[in-house]
């Protein structure tokens, strides 16, 4: 907690310039206070919070659980971004801070340590893996319009839990999205290529990537569409070239 009001006091002078920026944002979903956040950040930053001070609380909750990265200190590191991102739920890099911390780092951290048994390791990086999915979800939920954090959970499915179908499924849903990146659309295809049974679903859409002209035409999309010929018995003459 001491971290937490040093840092208040040194940024103090700031606060009336932040509050003014991120009014907006907090008139559109303040989201409620719980007395258990209260237990969690101390009585004085809960007062601060209710004080109109929301959004310099949650940034420097943030910073302390950076400072618990650099420490490999797992659980109060999930224990500062839970809070962070209670109070600040539209804070989208909160969430995909949060979901990328648990998931890879203290995940990999889990799986890589030697003090504990092989099926102890993978216990725990499951258990992490799960915490990630479950902040970029709740993400989500506060933030249904923002593609970066289905883009998120679809390389959390994809890379860490090798769920193909989930994956292509938040590609799809993120490439609906004003703002999604460029190879949401892409990426959904090359997974549910993965998918048995939707192959040729996966194919279709693939195609119609591919006739949007050279631009989509990249090496892997191409290749991706080769080997789905093969697989499907696509007539010759059907072919790409």
């Amino acid at each position: 907690m001491k971290p937490v009001l040093a840092l208040i006091f040194i940024l103090l002078a700031l606060v009336p310039l932040k509050l003014k920026m991120e009014a907006a944002c907090d008139r559109i979903a303040p989201g409620s206070l719980s007395i258990g956040l209260r237990e969690q950040i101390g009585q004085s930053a809960f007062i601060a919070v209710l004080g109109g001070f929301r959004s310099v609380i949650a940034d420097l909750l943030f910073i302390d659980a950076y400072s618990a990265w650099e420490r490999t200190d797992w659980t109060y590191l999930l224990l500062r971004l839970r809070q962070a991102t209670e109070l600040q739920p539209r804070a989208i890099l909160f969430w995909e801070m949060a979901g990328w911390h648990m998931a890879w780092n203290a995940g990999t951290a889990a799986l890589e340590d030697d003090s504990k048994s092989p099926a102890a390791r993978r216990r725990l990086q499951h258990d992490y893996l799960e915490l990630g999915k479950d902040f970029l979800v709740r993400g989500i939920a506060h933030n249904p319009e923002k593609p970066q954090l289905y883009e998120a959970l679809a390389r959390l499915y994809r890379d860490k839990f090798h769920d193909h179908a989930r994956a292509a499924e938040n590609f799809e849903k993120a490439s609906r999205l004003p703002g999604h990146a460029s190879y949401d659309e892409r990426f959904s295809a090359y997974e549910l290529s993965y998918c048995e049974g939707r192959e040729r679903e996966a194919y279709d859409r693939l195609r119609t990537l591919y006739q949007r002209g050279e631009k989509e035409r990249l090496p892997r999309l191409l290749n991706q569409l080769r080997a789905m010929e093969e697989r499907l018995k696509i007539p010759a003459n059907e072919r790409i070239p």
